[in-house]
């Protein structure tokens, strides 16, 4: 029986909920869950975060994820705590016209590595689907947008319930696997070694979880295509990890460019040859300008785009 709306909020109740929950997700059925409303979820966040966040967590790294998160979701914590991913429940994604995005989400997580980052990430990184799903004349079903519409999803639940407040660097990479997620579904062999190059430090430290996110989220029932998706993956990790060595080796600029820059512009040693360098280095990353030339070949791109470098 649930608590009437009128009840003061019982935070002990969502714990004893969560309880239930954990207990089911590590050891099986184990009858009804313990009555707890919205109110007594958002408050136990507030009061007993750091317990609230002890159950989630272990359920989200369990190797029995699916049914943890079911066991949530029958305890009303999801949609408690978390009702952008109970609208996911029975919410299509248009694939063959009937795919159930809960079903696909708890299967991205169970596929997931079991890296809190990754598997928190992988939860929500669909939320946006519900809020941007369209359908043209055709009846092709999109979700134009749906990885930037998560991220501020993403925002919003983070004021709302403040799961990862005390952990900062987890809500940060958190987001960003959400806002990125369908990056590295988007490479395509013909790739220049500069887009990679690219690409590889925008995703920055994060990298190598987003890579995981992208294998997991791979669902689909096809062989082939699951096949062609995780070669997708694996052919871009290997070009990030071939660039990233040529230039561990030969540097993208050469030794000595700030010096040249420095005579053929008549310009002191100061920062000013720095951010040059720095500007330069962005062209070579957004692919405007050759890695590996020579250093007369970068002075001559710097004075030929001279108002880009400020001179």
């Amino acid at each position: 029986m649930q608590p009437t709306s009128s009840e003061a909020p019982t935070p002990q109740r969502a714990l004893e909920a969560l309880d239930w929950a954990v207990e089911r997700t590590e050891k099986g059925p184990n009858g009804d869950p313990p009555a707890a409303g919205v109110a007594d979820y958002r408050a136990a966040a507030v009061e007993f975060l750091p317990d609230v966040r002890r159950s989630l967590d272990r359920i989200v790294m369990a190797s029995d994820v699916e049914g943890g998160l079911d066991a949530l979701l029958q305890a009303g914590a999801l949609t408690a705590m978390l009702p952008e991913v109970g609208a996911l429940v029975g919410f299509g994604d248009g694939e063959w016209r009937h795919k159930d995005v809960w079903k696909h989400t708890k299967q991205v997580v169970r596929q997931a590595v079991p890296r809190l980052e990754v598997r928190w990430a992988a939860l929500l990184h669909d939320i946006g689907k519900v809020k941007t799903r369209s359908i043209s004349p055709e009846g092709e079903v999109h979700f134009f947008g749906h990885a930037e519409v998560g991220a501020r999803m993403f925002d919003r639940i983070d004021r709302r319930v403040p799961l990862f407040t005390k952990d900062d660097s987890l809500k940060k990479t958190v987001r960003f696997l959400i806002l990125h997620h369908l990056r590295a579904s988007q490479y395509e062999a013909s790739w220049t070694d500069s887009a990679v190059r690219r690409f590889a430090k925008e995703m920055g430290d994060s990298l190598d979880d987003l890579l995981c996110l992208s294998r997991a989220d791979i669902t689909t029932k096809r062989p082939e295509k699951k096949s062609r998706g995780l070669r997708q993956i694996s052919d871009l990790a290997e070009r990030v990890r071939l660039v990233e060595a040529e230039d561990a080796v030969v540097p993208p600029l050469p030794g000595g460019v700030g010096d040249a820059i420095m005579v053929a512009f008549g310009l002191p040693p100061s920062r000013r040859i720095g951010e040059i360098k720095r500007v330069l280095e962005a062209a070579v990353d957004a692919g405007d300008v050759p890695p590996h030339l020579t250093s007369e070949d970068y002075v001559e791109f710097v004075r030929l785009n001279a108002a880009r470098f400020g001179l």
